[in-house]
């Protein structure tokens, strides 16, 4: 079955040339033009990702991803046309997976959406991670810490079990980013603190699991 993408964007031609690029590559695809729309829709609709821009009417794109977030932790893909990357930071904060700056070539954009869409990280083969109370399985895309269910975003899941996956290694910053995004990545290292910040906020206190070596970067221990 096709996974199904809903884009919410308020500009008309740039919503069709999206729906129409990522159609004719198989995916279904929904549209809302302002924020109510978009979350009668995530309601209504089995929606496996949300490309969503941050400037609507009604309700704005900061809210929506807000909402989303305290029942899904479907993909979400943010779109702004802003040069104020704190903006950018914030739909990090409020739970986004990436972003893309408009106008954005459909290439770009497919290749952001396929990454997102991905099942499994490209970086494991095992089924399950695991270290301390912190368990990870990767074909469900499940954490729990102690037997308990604790939901992550798509890129946090992906930052965890490449962390998890080479226990005691340093990842630099660089290599995480390039990992986690792929060279093409626009954004800078605010990005990744954004989303490191995130996932220890959700991992509460087993969060001192994720180590930072200063002016280097960030590993896993399972004894921190």
């Amino acid at each position: 079955m096709s996974k199904t993408i809903l884009i919410v964007e308020d500009q008309q031609v740039l919503r069709e040339i999206m729906k129409e690029y990522l159609a004719d590559e198989g995916y279904r695809v929904l549209e809302a033009g302002d924020g109510k729309q978009a979350l009668a829709l995530f309601q209504e609709q089995e929606i496996d990702l949300v490309i969503l821009d941050i400037m609507l009417p009604e309700v704005d794109g900061w809210s929506v991803c807000r909402r989303i977030r305290k029942t899904s932790s479907v993909p979400v893909l943010m779109l702004t046309s802003r040069s104020d990357e704190d903006d950018t930071l914030l739909g990090f904060e409020l739970g986004a997976d990436d972003y893309v700056v408009k106008p954005c070539s459909p290439p770009i954009l497919l290749a952001r959406v396929k990454r997102l869409l991905s099942g499994q990280p490209r970086h494991q083969s095992r089924e399950t991670l695991s270290g301390g109370a912190i368990t990870l399985n990767l074909p469900s895309r499940s954490v729990t810490l102690n037997g308990l269910p604790c939901s992550l975003t798509h890129t946090e899941f992906e930052i965890l079990a490449c962390l998890m996956g080479s226990k005691g290694v340093i990842f630099t910053r660089e290599q995480l980013i390039t990992k986690i995004w792929g060279y093409d990545f626009a954004g800078d290292d605010r990005t990744l603190s954004s989303h490191i910040r995130n996932l220890r906020a959700k991992l509460g206190e087993h969060a001192d699991h994720i180590v930072t070596v200063i002016r280097t970067g960030y590993k896993f221990e399972d004894s921190p």
